[in-house]
């Protein structure tokens, strides 16, 4: 249920249909659309997107959830540390990148990339870009929703750790694409 108090994040780390697929399933998300942003064209589409990247619009119910809740569940369910690429997606467009909308979030995405690479989870440093959003287009109808559409359909998203957030004794668990733990 929607409701006057919801707030957006935006987020890119890939192809799309996976982040947006597992991000809706989050406490507190009201509507997850996918599209395009920070790039130079106006009104891109998937055949004509230069710059920009294929991110998640993200509506949340703050008394549900936070701003740094979802970034926490985000560096979980993507590698931060592969430029310009997740799984077999290479390009621009795959990048990992937080589009903030204020000063604020932007404080704390750094922090929070100062968290992830802090934890030493992943094997290099986070290559996750802050852009300020501008412009956020919604993508093609077909790709809404894509992977409930289409089961089975490809993804390289999983969740590859437990919360960042979680207290220092609890040892987190990395699993690969299939789920295994390893």
């Amino acid at each position: 249920m929607r409701n006057n108090m919801s707030k957006k994040i935006v987020l890119a780390g890939g192809c799309f249909w996976g982040l947006e697929d597992l991000i809706r399933t989050q406490v507190g998300v009201l509507n997850t659309e996918v599209g395009y942003t920070g790039g130079t064209n106006v009104d891109p589409t998937y055949e004509n997107h230069t710059g920009h990247a294929e991110a998640v619009e993200i509506e949340y119910d703050p008394t549900q959830t936070t701003y740094k809740k979802l970034l926490d569940f985000f560096f979980q369910i993507h590698n931060p540390t592969t430029l310009n690429q997740q799984g077999n997606d290479v390009g621009i467009s795959y990048r990992s990148a937080i589009f903030y909308g204020n000063e604020e979030e932007k404080k704390e995405a750094e922090d929070f990339i100062d968290i992830v690479n802090k934890s030493k989870r992943w094997e290099g440093r986070v290559v996750t870009t802050l852009e300020p959003l501008k412009t956020f287009y919604k993508a093609e109808e077909y790709h809404q929703d894509y992977l409930q559409k289409n089961l089975g359909g490809y993804t390289c998203h999983a969740i590859y750790f437990d919360s960042y957030l979680l207290r220092k004794d609890r040892p987190c668990v990395k699993q690969n694409f299939e789920g295994e733990s390893r």
